[in-house]
């Protein structure tokens, strides 16, 4: 009666983080990484068709998470821990206070920052689309972080005015970058397209929605 799907992350083995960690630091070559996570893909392709999931995801096995892995294929980012960042954000003592309540190391959470004109270098999500449909003939679904998420946590004024004059042209350029995808993913065959803004809780729930996001 109703299609049955999975939000779109999993849990990663050991093996996929060591294998991030190392990628990151220089470690392990893209083509290495890769096939570790192709096998974690396939891992999480199969457990879905074994349960009975009607719409399959690749698990976004090949992100760091669901949103940083953007600095892989657009021009014009950085990804920057929250330390970097703390000589350069308008309001310090808000940003702190963020840094409290996320209760981590400032060094270790990395933001994808937005540090020139955003192009794509190479596209978002098609080929994991076209990887998992090798695996399986159920329909796939495919899950990118939203605009909204995307414009907020990427402006940092000292950095990103390099390339935009305010939010709002960033945005227009994030919703183009995003479009253009959407028609690729479209025309690759994939049956969903799930854009993700958890932020946009905070324009409901909260009485200010300009605070700075990072998630």
């Amino acid at each position: 009666m109703f299609m049955v799907t999975q939000v779109g992350s999993w849990p990663r083995s050991r093996e996929l983080l060591r294998a991030l960690r190392d990628k990151q630091h220089g470690r392990l070559t893209r083509a290495e990484f890769e096939a570790v996570a192709d096998r974690e893909v396939q891992r999480c392709v199969a457990l879905q068709v074994e349960a009975g999931v009607d719409v399959v995801v690749d698990g976004e096995h090949r992100r760091d998470n669901f949103y940083s892995f953007i600095t892989d294929k657009l021009d014009g980012t950085r990804l920057m821990s929250l330390a970097e960042m703390l000589d350069t954000v308008e309001d310090k003592a808000a940003f702190e206070e963020m840094l409290q309540t996320l209760d981590v190391p400032a060094s270790s959470i990395r933001n994808p920052t937005c540090v020139g004109k955003l192009a794509r270098r190479e596209p978002l999500a098609v080929d994991e689309l076209r990887f998992v449909q090798q695996l399986t003939d159920k329909p796939v679904k495919v899950t990118l972080p939203g605009p909204y998420l995307l414009t907020r946590s990427m402006w940092v004024g000292a950095f990103s005015k390099a390339g935009y004059a305010d939010k709002t042209e960033l945005g227009d350029d994030i919703v183009r970058i995003l479009r253009e995808e959407l028609v690729e993913l479209r025309d690759a065959g994939a049956a969903f397209v799930q854009f993700d803004e958890p932020v946009l809780t905070e324009i409901v729930m909260g009485e200010e929605c300009d605070r700075r996001t990072f998630m």
